[in-house]
């Protein structure tokens, strides 16, 4: 058996090594360099690759193809493979043939790596035998080799679910909806949509696909008369059929021999698209058996994935708040819907085509001050200049920060939630929240 993987970053390197430990023949190909860590790695399980390059004869000497997420499939490579009729698979498709454990698996367009990293430590807080894996960072083959958890938690992106086809999760979560990534689905939604539905293929009676009952976009696609599992909608929105919603502070799931009412009042997540990624992961843990009491307690200790509405620091009744992942309009606007206090909010960047006016009302209602951070202002100005008191701008972090304080009253929030890329002043939204979070750190805290 022949297994060329294309790709060596984590996915790829990871299935590699899974293929060499079950004594299958490997050849690893990446286009681009690869990184000293992932060579060493390969170098050191005694696995051929290759850098810069694809020697195509030997790739198509292949039984089966292991391709990473960001191949897409009009790749030359990939449609050569195809027309010979190898087949084309995940790392995650590849890694489910080699463990009994079972799999979580979430997805959606949004919210997913928060739901994700809730949902494992709901679970491993409980005491469950419990593996993370997938889209959020950490190759599922590699820690296959191993197999040493009775569960795995994994997040997926529609990248991931497109090759995989035997592969069946326990319990599927799919959050949302919402037009991304359409270039690799021909601009269509159905499509995009059909490919995050491949989370609940393959299931059984036994199994559960959790789902928000509030997504048009779900609601259009999923055909629930002809699905095997079990479903479990979720809803904020008084959706009839909803088996899990939210009453005051308590999620109440309603699903049979798996009830619950669970507090979540002392959760560090905010804002309403929290409310569904916390009903989602309290709705796995009571599917896992879990007691109401457990997860409550264990929601309260939940530290989420940072640069997403994360609190960096609190001076003199001021609360800073980094989430500079909010790249897009859609993200700010759940920034700041679900803050409730006076808000000082510090935007811009590279503009993405957005269209600021779904953020009008919520702007005039809660921000006192705008401070622009980018190096064209322009269209935030524009924007907002007439609805927001006091309009500020720069090109220094250290600068917003300082401003910031300086305007800010006890009870106010402090919010880096830029709606823009990041790329014209910083390497990326990590590196633009780790400034923001040491200048809160060097001129806030310390003052």
């Amino acid at each position: 058996m022949k297994i060329a993987v294309l790709g060596a970053g984590e996915s790829g390197v990871g299935a590699a090594l899974l293929a060499k430990a079950k004594g299958l023949e490997v050849f690893v190909s990446d286009m681009g360099a690869i990184k000293e860590v992932y060579k060493q790695k390969l170098t050191e399980a005694g696995i051929d690759f290759e850098e810069k390059t694809h020697t195509v004869e030997r790739i198509l000497e292949a039984n089966e193809i292991i391709k990473s997420p960001g191949i897409p499939d009009k790749a030359p490579i990939i449609k050569e493979a195809v027309a010979k009729g190898i087949k084309i698979i995940s790392e995650i498709e590849f890694a489910g043939r080699y463990t009994d454990a079972k799999f979580i698996c979430i997805t959606g367009t949004n919210g997913k790596t928060t739901t994700t990293l809730l949902t494992y430590h709901l679970l491993k807080s409980a005491g469950l035998n419990v593996g993370l894996a997938g889209n959020i960072g950490e190759s599922l083959a590699e820690k296959v080799i191993e197999n040493k958890y009775e569960f795995y938690v994994l997040e997926l992106s529609s990248f991931q679910l497109d090759n995989m086809y035997q592969f069946k999760a326990h319990i599927a979560v799919l959050l949302n909806i919402t037009p991304d990534h359409l270039d690799r689905y021909e601009y269509s939604m159905e499509k995009y949509a059909a490919s995050k539905l491949r989370v609940a293929q393959n299931m059984m009676g036994s199994d559960f696909f959790i789902f928000n009952a509030d997504d048009q976009n779900i609601k259009a696609a999923f055909k629930s008369e002809a699905f095997g599992g079990t479903t479990v909608p979720i809803s904020l929105e008084g959706a009839p059929d909803a088996k899990v919603r939210y009453e005051g502070s308590h999620v109440k799931v309603d699903v049979q021999f798996y009830e619950g009412d669970v507090e979540t009042a002392k959760s560090p997540l905010i804002g309403k698209h929290n409310q569904y990624n916390t009903m989602a992961a309290v709705t796995v843990a009571k599917l896992m058996g879990i007691a109401d009491a457990t997860i409550a307690a264990a929601l309260e200790t939940f530290r989420n994935a940072e640069h997403r509405l994360q609190p960096v620091g609190e001076a003199k009744g001021v609360t800073y708040i980094n989430d500079s992942k909010a790249t897009n309009v859609e993200a700010v606007w759940y920034a700041l819907e679900g803050i409730k206090k006076p808000i000082i909010w510090i935007a811009g960047g590279v503009d993405k085509g957005n269209d600021y006016s779904v953020l009008e009302d919520l702007a005039r209602e809660k921000v006192k001050v705008l401070i622009c951070l980018g190096t064209d202002n322009k269209k935030l100005q524009e924007a907002f200049g007439r609805i927001v008191p006091v309009v500020a701008e720069t090109t220094s972090i250290n600068y917003a920060v300082r401003l910031a304080r300086s305007l800010a009253e006890q009870g106010d929030v402090v919010l880096l939630s830029p709606a823009c890329a990041s790329f014209d002043l910083f390497n990326n939204y990590e590196h633009r929240g780790q400034l923001f979070k040491e200048a809160v750190e060097k001129i806030v805290l310390k003052k």
